[in-house]
C-alpha cells in the first residue's frame, strides 16, 4: 500500500512541480540532447509510476503455483505480506484496472501514431516521387515549389525534400547547413522521440505537462539539429538559412523541417553561441535523469528487496493451513530414552 501511494504521489509531483521547473531551467537550450532525455524521463516516469502503482496494489493477491517448492511458496507469501493493504479485493481490482487502462491507452496511442505516420509518409513519398526529381549531388529530392522549404520524413530510407525556391534562395554554404540539419534529424531518430512524447500527450490530452513536454521535445529536436548543422557550416550561415526558409508547416505527420514558427528564437540562439554545459554539470544532469527514470522501479521493488537476508520468514508448516496442498502435518515428538530420562517414581 505504501509503495502504491509513493508511486502515485511521485507521478503527481513530476507533473505539477517537476515539469514547470524543467521548463524554466536555464541550461535546457544549451544542452538540447540532455533536455530531450530529461523531458522523456520526466513524462515517461510519471506515466510509468501510475502503471506501477496499480501493479503494487495487485501484488498482494498474486498467486503462485502450489506445485512449487515450499521454500519458494514461503518467499512469495512473505513478499505478498510486504505489499499487503487493507483494501481487499476492491482496491486490488482498482489497481489492476488503473495499471492496465493506462498501459493500454499509451500502447494504443503509440500504435495509432506509428500507423498514421507510416501511412501518411507512404502516400506523401508516392506523391513526391511523382512530381519531384532526385538530385544525387545534394542527396535530396527536389520539388518545384514557389516557397523555400526543406524537410525530412520519418525513416532512414525516406528522402530529404528541398524545394526549387530554397535552392535559389540559399548559397552553397547555407544549403549545406540545411541538408546537414535534416540529416541530423534522420540519424538521431528525432521523429521517434517526437512520436513518443506525442503519444503520451495524445493518451492524456488533459494533462498539461504532457502536452508541454511534446512541444518541448519537438523544439529541442530542432535545436539539436541546428547544433549539428553548425558543425559543418558557420553558425551565421545556419542562421541565415533558417531566416530564408519561410514555410512554417511541413505537409506530412512527424516530418521535421528546418523552418518553423520558432525560427526567430533559434536564430537568436545561434547568434548568441552560448557556451555548452560544463562537464560536472552535465554529469549531474545525467545522474538526475537516471534517478528520475529509475525511482519508480526502486519504489515498486523496495518491499521485496527488503526481504533479502531476512531471517524472520516462518517455516512452511506455519504458513499453510490444514487442507492446503503445501500443508504438512506436524510429526509427533520422539519418546525420551528411559536410560537417560527414567520415569518418575522408578
Amino acid at each position: 500500500m505504501i509503495a502504491a501511494l509513493f508511486l502515485l504521489a511521485y507521478a503527481w509531483l513530476l507533473l505539477t512541480i517537476g515539469a514547470p521547473w524543467l521548463a524554466r531551467a536555464g541550461w535546457v537550450d544549451r544542452a538540447p540532447r540532455l533536455a530531450i532525455s530529461a523531458w522523456l524521463a520526466l513524462t515517461g516516469s510519471a506515466v510509468g509510476s501510475v502503471i506501477l502503482g496499480g501493479v503494487a496494489l495487485v501484488v498482494p493477491t498474486a498467486r503462485v503455483s502450489y506445485h512449487l517448492a515450499n521454500l519458494l511458496a514461503v518467499c512469495v507469501m512473505a513478499v505478498q505480506a510486504r505489499y499487503a493493504h487493507p483494501g481487499g479485493a476492491a482496491l486490488t481490482g482498482a489497481g489492476a484496472v488503473l495499471g492496465l487502462a493506462v498501459a493500454a491507452r499509451v500502447a494504443w496511442c503509440t500504435a495509432c501514431g506509428l500507423a498514421t505516420a507510416w501511412r501518411a509518409g507512404q502516400q506523401h513519398c508516392r506523391r513526391l516521387r511523382a512530381v519531384g526529381r532526385a538530385d544525387h549531388r545534394l542527396g535530396a529530392l527536389v520539388v518545384d515549389y514557389a516557397e523555400p522549404a526543406a524537410y525530412c520524413l520519418p525513416g532512414a530510407r525516406r528522402p530529404i525534400v528541398v524545394t526549387t525556391a530554397a535552392i535559389e534562395a540559399l548559397d552553397d554554404t547555407q544549403l549545406t547547413a540545411v541538408l546537414a540539419h535534416e540529416r541530423a534529424h534522420q540519424r538521431g531518430r528525432h521523429h521517434l522521440l517526437v512520436l513518443i512524447a506525442g503519444s503520451l500527450a495524445a493518451a492524456f490530452p488533459r494533462v498539461r505537462a504532457l502536452r508541454y513536454g511534446q512541444q518541448e521535445v519537438t523544439r529541442l529536436a530542432e535545436l539539436l539539429a541546428d547544433d549539428m548543422a553548425a558543425r559543418t557550416a558557420p553558425r551565421l550561415a545556419v542562421a541565415e538559412a533558417l531566416l530564408a526558409l519561410s514555410a512554417p508547416q511541413v505537409p506530412a505527420p512527424l516530418a521535421l523541417g528546418a523552418g518553423g514558427s520558432a525560427t526567430g528564437t533559434r536564430i537568436r540562439r545561434l547568434l548568441r553561441a552560448s557556451a555548452p554545459l560544463s562537464r560536472p554539470r552535465a554529469v549531474a544532469v545525467m545522474i538526475t535523469i537516471a534517478a528520475v527514470a529509475a525511482f519508480p522501479f526502486l519504489v515498486l521493488s523496495g518491499p521485496a528487496l527488503s526481504l533479502i537476508g531476512s531471517r524472520h520468514s516462518p517455516p512452511p508448516t506455519v504458513m499453510f493451513a490444514a487442507g492446503h496442498p503445501g500443508w504438512r502435518a506436524p510429526q509427533p515428538a520422539a519418546a525420551p530414552d528411559p536410560a537417560i530420562f527414567p520415569r518418575a517414581g522408578a
